[in-house]
């Protein structure tokens, strides 16, 4: 066979092989890249929320692999300041250093608020959320759903 032959007869196989593994190298078919943002939907209990600085709240439902059930919300102000509002800086502890920082801001009359997020650490790293909060009744129990994304990691 000669060179000319080869060429002819190798070209339709490089060609399958390049089709058949493009959609593996683009963003939208990898798994991990498509977990990267989505919609967040959390649940969070408060009833060992003290109200002081370093008080917490702790996630009993998650859809966000990286906040585990049992993970939680710890809230640097007490609420009050401005009056009627909960305003405070959070970090969202989800253990073994995995940590996101952010802002809550809870209207305690009707219960409605905002949290958001910055960036993290360890698995939380370029970690983005807006998520809207809502505390029925007694405050005690709140859901959070909202948007989120991971930006790449940035060099150090």
């Amino acid at each position: 066979m000669n060179v000319k032959t080869v060429g002819s007869f190798l070209v339709p196989f490089l060609v399958a092989a390049v089709v058949a593994l493009t959609p593996s190298l683009s963003p939208g078919a990898d798994p991990a890249h498509s977990a990267r943002h989505g919609q967040l939907h959390l649940r969070k209990e408060c009833s060992q929320f003290t109200g002081l600085p370093g008080s917490f709240c702790t996630f009993t439902s998650s859809n966000l692999e990286q906040l585990k059930v049992g993970s939680r919300i710890y809230y640097d102000q007490a609420p009050g300041v401005p009056d009627g509002v909960l305003d405070s800086n959070v970090i969202l502890d989800a253990g073994n250093g995995n940590r996101a920082i952010g802002r809550c801001t809870l209207d305690l009359v009707t219960n409605y608020g905002l949290c958001t997020f910055s960036d993290g650490i360890g698995d939380f790293a370029g970690f983005d959320a807006r998520v809207d909060v809502f505390c029925p009744g007694t405050g005690v129990v709140c859901t959070w759903d909202g948007p989120y994304k991971f930006s790449p990691k940035l060099p150090r």
